[in-house]
C-alpha cells in the first residue's frame, strides 16, 4: 500500500521524466546540466525519494521554475523574530497595582 506522499512523489517524478523526454534529453545529459548525479535523477523520476536540491536544479534546467514559485508563499506567513519582538514588548508591560490608602 502506497502513502499519499509516495503517490505525489511518483506523479512529480513522472512529470519530470515527461519534461526531460520533451526536451529530448537523456538522463545522463539532464543530470550533467543540472549538476546532479544520474542516480539522484533516477530516484526523482521514479518517485523513490529525492532532495530539494535535486528537484530545484532539475526543474530549473527544464525551464519550469514556475513550479517552484507556486510553492512559495506570496507573503511571509510567520517570522519567529516577530514573535520575539512581541514577547519582549509584552514582558515590559507590567501590571501595576494601585494601592489606595485605607481610611480609618
Amino acid at each position: 500500500m502506497t502513502t499519499q506522499f509516495e503517490d505525489l512523489e511518483a506523479v512529480l517524478g513522472e512529470s519530470v521524466r515527461a519534461l526531460r523526454i520533451d526536451h529530448r534529453l537523456t538522463q545522463v545529459e539532464l543530470a550533467s546540466r543540472a549538476n546532479v548525479s544520474v542516480g539522484a535523477l533516477k530516484n526523482l523520476e521514479t518517485g523513490r525519494g529525492s532532495n530539494t536540491t535535486t528537484l530545484v536544479r532539475v526543474v530549473h534546467v527544464l525551464g519550469h521554475d514556475e513550479w517552484l514559485k507556486a510553492l512559495a508563499p506570496t507573503e511571509q506567513v510567520f517570522n519567529p523574530l516577530d514573535l520575539l519582538a512581541t514577547s519582549a514588548s509584552d514582558s515590559r508591560r507590567v501590571s501595576r497595582r494601585v494601592r489606595h490608602s485605607q481610611q480609618r
